[in-house]
């Protein structure tokens, strides 16, 4: 495996609550309003894990959530990330994103979900979401000089509206489009049968997105490949990815799709987390979880019922 070269991870992407201010219904994380994870990490867990992925040079960091920017600390960690040379990369709903808490940052880009072009269709999947209010953000956004991401979550509620929302993005100044299949994880599980898109409405999905990615070629990237989560878990399964992902209460996922936890951070470095994730990789446990991912891709829906592999217990803990 290739990251066994490596001395620290590429990335590491960091959910920082799962609280929210949306209880949108596609959610992976089960985020919702009052919903933070009990013992998240507390200001002082998060500065020194921040002063940690600096040190150990981690060039990219993605921060997430939940809503990351209703975490009080959310701006002093993204500071302290910037001003120790890591890359950021800020995902939000947008709906009370103050852009200006990033000015003078190393912001790679800024993320903020569009899933409809109406408020109708928005309202309906994003559960309290104005969609107003997140054109306003993607606005400020590229107002204030930062490159903007526009994410799309397909489900029954709004694959028809994926095209309006393209151009919307294109209108707004955005320099990528992400999407892909419906993510059977967290709430969108729970909710499957309510949301997951027939057959016919992905391959008109797709027909869309192919014809799109032609027309709008050198003005906006669509990115839509791997298109599942089943495809891309089994390209990762020959190559890992370099991504660390950093739940709210500081323990490490081997992978999104899978329950198998690999370090905790609140006992662990970064580094030595680093070691235990790529021991994960080896570990059979991992390997039957991606088989049986691809033979019954519902198994996801297990995904945030965390099982922890002991892989800590490989290294000492931090004294």
């Amino acid at each position: 495996m290739r990251i066994q070269a490596f001395a620290a991870p590429t990335m590491v992407t960091w959910q920082l609550t799962r609280d929210c201010d949306l209880a949108c219904l596609h959610c992976c994380t089960d985020s919702a309003p009052g919903k933070a994870l009990p013992g998240e990490l507390s200001r002082a867990q998060a500065l020194k894990l921040c002063a940690e992925i600096a040190a150990a040079g981690v060039p990219y960091a993605m921060i997430v959530g939940g809503e990351p920017t209703l975490v009080p600390h959310f701006t002093q960690v993204c500071k302290t990330l910037s001003d120790g040379g890591v890359l950021l990369k800020i995902e939000t709903n947008g709906q009370n994103f103050d852009v200006n808490a990033l000015k003078g940052l190393g912001i790679r880009s800024v993320q903020i979900s569009l899933d409809g072009a109406s408020q109708a269709v928005y309202g309906r999947q994003r559960v309290n979401g104005v969609l107003e209010k997140a054109v306003a953000a993607c606005r400020a956004t590229v107002a204030a000089g930062l490159p903007l991401e526009i994410t799309f979550a397909p489900t029954k509620l709004n694959i028809f509206e994926a095209e309006a929302v393209i151009d919307l993005a294109l209108s707004l100044g955005a320099f990528r489009f992400n999407t892909g299949r419906l993510m059977r994880l967290g709430t969108a599980a729970k909710l499957w049968d309510r949301l997951e898109p027939t057959k016919s409405e992905y391959a008109a999905f797709l027909r869309v997105l192919a014809r799109k990615e032609r027309e709008l070629a050198g003005r906006l990237e669509l990115c839509y490949k791997p298109f599942s989560l089943e495809e891309e878990m089994a390209d990762r399964a020959g190559q890992p990815s370099g991504t660390l992902l950093v739940l709210p209460d500081g323990r490490v996922k081997v992978a999104a799709p899978l329950p198998f936890t690999c370090a905790d951070l609140t006992s662990q470095t970064i580094l030595q987390a680093w070691e235990s994730y790529k021991i994960a990789w080896a570990d059979p446990r991992v390997r039957a979880g991606l088989e049986r991912l691809a033979a019954e891709p519902s198994a996801a829906a297990q995904a945030n019922h965390w099982i922890s592999l002991d892989a800590v217990n490989a290294l000492p803990a931090v004294v």
